[in-house]
C-alpha cells in the first residue's frame, strides 16, 4: 500500500489586518422597532424569516412570515434583540440589503433597500438582480 505525503506549513501574519464582513442584511431602528411589536403578542415566535419568491410581472419579490425555529440552512441576524432569518434562497439577493419600515397617512410597510437591484417592474412587487 502506497501513501502520498503532501507538506504543509503554516505561517504567522503580523501585518494583515482583518476586514470586517458585511452583515446580510442590517435593520433600521424604525423596522426593529416593528419587529420587536409584532413579536410582543406572539411569545411562541423567535423572530421573523425572509424569503424570495417568484411573483410580479418578471422577477422576485421578498415574503416575511413569523418563526418559531431556525432553519437548518437559514441565516441568522441579530440586531439590537430582533431575531431574522433568511431562507437560503433569499441569501444572495438579500446580501447588504437594508430593511427598514415606513409609515405614511396611506400605507405602513417593511421596505427592502437593496443596492444590487439593477431595477424594478411597475406593480412594484419584483425585482431584478
Amino acid at each position: 500500500m502506497s501513501a502520498s505525503l503532501v507538506r504543509t506549513t503554516v505561517r504567522a501574519v503580523s501585518k494583515r489586518k482583518l476586514q470586517p464582513t458585511q452583515a446580510a442584511l442590517t435593520l433600521t431602528p424604525s423596522a426593529v422597532n416593528k419587529i420587536k411589536q409584532l413579536l410582543k403578542d406572539k411569545p411562541e415566535h423567535v423572530g421573523l424569516k425572509v424569503g424570495v419568491r417568484t411573483r410580479g410581472c418578471n422577477g422576485l419579490s421578498y415574503s416575511l412570515e413569523y418563526t418559531k425555529t431556525k432553519g437548518d440552512s437559514d441565516e441568522e441576524v441579530i440586531q439590537d434583540g430582533v431575531r431574522v432569518f433568511i431562507e437560503k434562497k433569499a441569501q444572495l439577493t438579500l446580501l447588504g440589503t437594508e430593511m427598514d419600515y415606513v409609515e405614511d397617512k396611506l400605507s405602513s410597510e417593511f421596505v427592502f433597500n437593496n443596492p444590487n437591484i439593477k431595477g424594478t417592474c411597475g406593480c412594484g412587487e419584483s425585482f431584478h438582480v
